[in-house]
């Protein structure tokens, strides 16, 4: 079911990694989540409840931001 806060998340098992983007277009990495806490939140009936519930506050995490290229703007 699609969330209405969650655009969309990938998971780097290697890394224990997750990254989730909101639907408000912001990107945060959290940083050590264990895979069947990332196996739950896919399989989750609302995926926004279970964040706020189960990761958020929980892991340690950055804020993913677009870095523009090309030196000084004039």
């Amino acid at each position: 079911m699609p969330s209405t806060a969650i655009r969309h998340f990938r998971y780097d098992s290697a890394e224990r990694e997750l990254q989730v983007t909101f639907v408000t277009g912001r990107r945060y990495v959290y940083e050590d989540v264990p895979p069947d806490v990332c196996d739950a939140f896919n399989a989750a009936p609302s995926r926004g409840r279970f964040f706020n519930l189960e990761i958020r506050d929980r892991y340690i995490y950055r804020e993913v931001t677009c870095e523009r290229s090309g030196g000084n703007v004039r």
